[in-house]
């Protein structure tokens, strides 16, 4: 099967890997084979087809990203988790059942919650880390994201408008161009398309990000590794002082602020995330 760099996200092909866990993990595979790949944890109700596609090819220029669906979400079988740790363990037993000893990890929003309690789990795994719109267990207003979304699913369905132009991006004029132009590049795959997220999905990941959010924070200080927090200045889903909080606990973090921007920040400065992506892996 051929997934090596000049396969495009929208046609590179949906593999499937059962783990130990007997869970059937659906992924996308994406750049030259690597020792160590990078590893993408996805949003709230995201399948496959949620991930940019600028992004994904931008970092499978260089490095091996694979993408993948939680349990019980889009073609993965098994029902939801109901708990951010359960999605974490997870996505410890995929990245097993992939036969790594050590990834790199993207991760968005609740991805980024999921790969703090994998880190947690299992201290040697991960190499680099970048958290983008994201925010630490207990975090302030993380709880207070499921009001936010149930609400702007319904001011999406008023103005038959999906969510995330509301969720991911600011209502300015570049912000709301932003959000057309991100939304435009999640219908470029036309074939193989995943299965769209159900309501049951929704509901069972909010209650787990509820409770993750009154939670007792962790101790950031143990983790050594390098931790690239990224965020737009203005998110309302995981308020942009989480991302400042963050980067202060990790020993060994740098910190970016996109200027205008919101949840989404990656997405609507895409061009210039993949470059600070590419540099933070190499270096």
């Amino acid at each position: 099967m051929d997934t090596r760099s000049h396969t495009t996200y929208a046609t590179v092909p949906t593999q499937f890997i059962t783990a130990a866990n007997g869970v059937k993990f659906a992924y996308r595979r994406q750049g030259e084979r690597q020792a160590v790949p990078i590893i993408y944890f996805n949003h709230l109700t995201a399948n496959l087809d949620n991930c940019d596609p600028r992004v994904m090819d931008g970092l499978a220029a260089k490095h091996e990203i694979i993408s993948f669906d939680y349990r019980g979400v889009g073609s993965t079988s098994g029902t939801d988790a109901t708990s951010i740790q359960d999605m974490a363990k997870d996505s410890l037993a995929f990245i097993k059942a992939l036969g790594y000893t050590q990834v790199d990890i993207i991760s968005f929003s609740m991805g980024g919650f999921i790969a703090q309690e994998l880190m947690e789990m299992e201290p040697t795994l991960v190499r680099r880390i970048v958290l983008a719109g994201t925010g630490p267990r207990g975090g302030k207003g993380i709880s207070d994201v499921v009001g936010l979304t149930y609400w702007d699913i319904v001011k999406g369905l008023f103005t038959f408008r999906d969510p995330k132009f509301y969720l991911f991006f600011t209502t300015t004029t570049n912000g709301k161009k932003a959000a057309r132009n991100f939304l435009a590049r999640l219908k470029e795959r036309t074939k193989d398309l995943d299965i769209p997220v159900g309501v049951r999905s929704l509901r069972a990941q909010l209650n787990a990000i509820r409770t993750w959010g009154h939670e007792q924070p962790a101790d950031l200080s143990v983790f050594k590794l390098p931790v690239l927090v990224i965020n737009g200045d203005n998110d309302r889903m995981v308020p942009t002082p989480n991302s400042y909080d963050m980067a202060k606990r990790f020993p060994n973090a740098k910190l970016h602020i996109y200027e205008e921007a919101a949840h989404g920040a990656v997405f609507q400065h895409h061009e210039d995330f993949v470059k600070r992506a590419l540099g933070f892996f190499a270096a």
